[in-house]
């Protein structure tokens, strides 16, 4: 790949090359991993998301009304978010979005996907629109936010969201139901390896720069944002119960438990997303599985636009099954 330059004091390569990359393995699962989550995923599955969609007076795609999105989720939250909704008859698929910790700003709109789906945009909880008294909502301090308690820790709750948008959008549009998939980048792609591992109602799934991924091994490498945090944070407090609690936090972990097929968009340079924890994830997955590789992420870089079409290109091609 081309050598681009950067202003960071360290190496967002890391010194990986391509075909390294294809061979770095997953960390061992806890021996409960799937009973725990197991467990989780059931209980959420026993509520109702009574969601709420209320017109917006924005403008919107030109096949789509855009609405307010508001649902209930665990913990007494609720979750608010946009959602847009085909003028046109009822919607036949819908998809997800899972934003990153630093785009929450509103919905995506520049994607040429189908004009016949439902698009939800939720902000996961103590972000965006979901601001919550309880939890902060920066990502250096969600992202450690009940670090130490496997039952508390953000990241569970932020999973157990977007099981409950997937209830919330049949609730809301029955007609969809085996007809969804999610749509995550970053912070959002780490979350939908860990929600999509036990969420059969998803039936495909795409992931950029996903977050989370291989623990024990990013926890080794100085970055920026919230993986940074984490280490900072584990460093300062040299403590077994955070690393114990991370093992079921895991992406890369999760993602050996994906059914669905799955697309993974990986950067070969990212100084925020380490690429062994991306393509640790991608390498994990024992669905069937597509992979397009950036040559970065978090970053500008003269192929980035050019690249981007392309990447769209392809999922509207993997989603069209839906």
């Amino acid at each position: 790949m081309p050598v681009l330059e950067h202003p960071f004091s360290f190496d967002p390569t890391y010194g990986y090359q391509f075909e390294e990359l294809l061979q770095i393995d997953s960390p061992t699962p806890p021996e409960d991993f799937t009973d725990y989550w197991r467990g989780r995923y059931e209980h959420v599955r026993s509520l109702a998301a009574n969601p709420k969609l209320t017109p917006l007076e924005q403008p919107a795609p030109p096949a789509w009304n855009a609405f307010e999105l508001e649902f209930a989720t665990t913990n007494d939250i609720r979750i608010r978010g946009w959602a847009l909704v085909p003028k046109d008859g009822a919607p036949k698929r819908g998809l997800i979005f899972g934003h990153g910790y630093g785009e929450v700003g509103g919905p995506v709109t520049n994607l040429p996907f189908f004009s016949d789906a439902v698009l939800f945009f939720p902000c996961l909880r103590g972000l965006g629109r979901s601001a919550h008294p309880s939890l902060p909502n920066t990502p250096d301090k969600h992202v450690i936010h009940g670090i130490e308690d496997r039952n508390h820790y953000v990241h569970g709750g932020c999973t157990e969201d977007v099981w409950m948008a997937v209830s919330a959008m049949i609730e809301a549009f029955p007609s969809v139901e085996g007809h969804i998939g999610y749509l995550g980048i970053s912070f959002g792609g780490g979350i939908g390896m860990l929600s999509s591992a036990w969420e059969e109602r998803i039936g495909r799934v795409h992931v950029n720069v996903p977050s989370f991924g291989n623990h024990p091994l990013r926890l080794t490498m100085k970055s920026h944002g919230s993986g940074e945090a984490v280490r900072r944070y584990v460093s300062r407090h040299s403590s077994q119960d955070v690393l114990g609690v991370l093992q079921y936090f895991d992406a890369a972990t999760a993602a050996a438990h994906v059914r669905q097929p799955t697309h993974v968009a990986a950067a070969l340079f990212d100084p925020f997303v380490t690429p062994a924890g991306q393509f640790s994830v991608y390498n994990a997955l024992r669905a069937p599985k597509d992979l397009f590789v950036l040559e970065a992420g978090h970053f500008d870089y003269p192929e980035k636009e050019h690249q981007e079409k392309a990447l769209r290109a392809e999922l509207e091609t993997f989603f069209a099954p839906l």
